[in-house]
């Protein structure tokens, strides 16, 4: 985040704490108890509570299954308060990282109050593909790669990109990202309906 001050230094970026804080306003939000939140997103109460009170910074699946049972867009419990003018710098921003795969994504912009979308560059290497869950209902995936190369697409059918290369699918079906060179790069915008 670009603060104005000399030598473009950035305050410090506490991302558990302010998933933390995310995750608490949104569940209280929708009138959930962690309980309630912690059975429907198929996670431990006792992970949704060290989560909401800031100890660790959870796997980006976690995080997509909270922002489906809350029914918001992920980019609502990972984005600080933002200026009017905003850079990120490469390598810099909240990144969450997979849990299951050498997968991590930086949110880029999320959707304004009455917007639906969100924006992420990912840096992905090969290894163990990373294997989308169903987001919310009507979500669409646009791809455009960076660098590198990249299967991505509907999990049965995903399509190999290169560097400029754009796809777009489903990403309320499940779906796949699987990086085939080290430095693999993309922006990804989640289209909500």
């Amino acid at each position: 985040m670009g603060n104005g001050s000399p030598g473009g230094e950035r305050p410090h970026l506490d991302l558990a704490a302010l998933i933390a804080t995310s995750v608490r306003r949104e569940r209280e939000r929708a009138g959930l108890s962690v309980a309630e939140l912690a059975g429907r997103a198929g996670i431990a109460e006792s992970a949704l509570s060290r989560l909401e009170s800031g100890a660790g910074t959870p796997g980006v699946e976690t995080l997509w299954a909270l922002a489906v049972e809350l029914g918001v867009p992920l980019g609502r419990l990972v984005d600080p308060p933002r200026p009017r003018v905003h850079v990120i710098r490469a390598g810099e921003g909240p990144a969450t990282r997979s849990d299951q795969a050498d997968y991590a994504a930086t949110l880029l912009a999320s959707c304004p109050l009455h917007a639906r979308r969100d924006l992420y560059r990912m840096q992905v290497h090969p290894g163990r593909p990373r294997l989308s869950e169903p987001h919310l209902p009507g979500t669409v995936e646009h791809v455009v790669l960076g660098a590198g190369r990249a299967l991505a697409g509907p999990a049965g059918e995903p399509v190999e990109i290169g560097p400029g290369d754009y796809v777009t699918y489903p990403g309320d079906a499940p779906h796949v990202f699987e990086a085939l060179e080290p430095g693999t790069t993309a922006v990804i915008v989640m289209e909500y309906a």
